[in-house]
């Protein structure tokens, strides 16, 4: 299942003129927990989500910065400042974010929210935002995946026969999994070339008992690879 499958769409955005009030309404009337903020040719600019609000000088929330953090002139304290009393979307916004693009795996999409320690993630297609991947989605997806059949003692054994002749191949396996089921093997993840997908595959074919391989493996974007820290 690719994040195309699961991602919330129409995307509801603001631009980076929207205030902060305007925005916070509309976090509310949506029931959403983030927007992404896109310029008037829809180019992402950043996000603005219930993080960013959370210190606010309206409400007495804002950081006090100690005095003599303010006298050498701390960029933390003034990052604060700017969070705590900006009014608009481009005040406030993160703007380094983390995004996939449609055919990205869940399983992708699941490490980068655990790595990143973020909520969700914008979903791009040619440079324009398409849709949103949330942990909510991750969920549905889980939940919309019929549930497998037991593995057998011998399918347990092939995939660890599999997942050894992968390795032997020369292929990183820290985003790739192997499921087996009646001798018939599935690959899951990401690789970084199309060359490693073909080796995995390739792999899992010569293995004595496979009878089948289906490869779902997704070849990385140079951009997602620099995200996940070179894979």
């Amino acid at each position: 299942m690719l994040s195309k499958d699961v991602m919330t769409t129409p995307v509801i955005s603001v631009l980076p003129d929207t205030t902060v009030r305007e925005i916070a309404k509309l976090l509310l009337k949506r029931g959403i927990s983030a927007v992404p903020v896109l310029d008037a040719d829809g180019k992402l600019l950043g996000i603005v989500s219930e993080g960013d609000l959370l210190r606010r000088t309206e409400t007495g929330t804002e950081r006090q910065p100690s005095w003599w953090l303010t006298l050498i002139g701390d960029a933390d304290t003034v990052h604060d400042y700017i969070g705590s009393h900006g009014t608009r979307a481009t005040d406030v916004m993160t703007r380094e974010v983390v995004s996939v693009n449609e055919a990205a795996t869940l399983a992708a999409v699941a490490t980068l929210l655990e790595k990143h320690r973020i909520k969700r993630v914008p979903v791009m297609r040619d440079g324009k935002v398409i849709g949103i991947v949330s942990r909510a989605n991750l969920l549905q997806g889980l939940a919309a995946q019929p549930p497998a059949p037991p593995a057998t003692l011998e399918d347990e054994a092939l995939r660890t026969r599999v997942l050894v002749e992968i390795k032997n191949a020369g292929v990183d396996t820290v985003y790739l999994n192997v499921t087996v089921y009646g001798h018939k093997v599935q690959l899951w993840g990401g690789v970084n070339t199309p060359e490693q997908s073909d080796a995995a595959r390739i792999a899992a074919e010569a293995v004595a008992g496979t009878q089948a391989v289906e490869n779902n493996l997704t070849v990385f974007s140079p951009m997602m690879q620099a995200y996940m820290g070179g894979v």
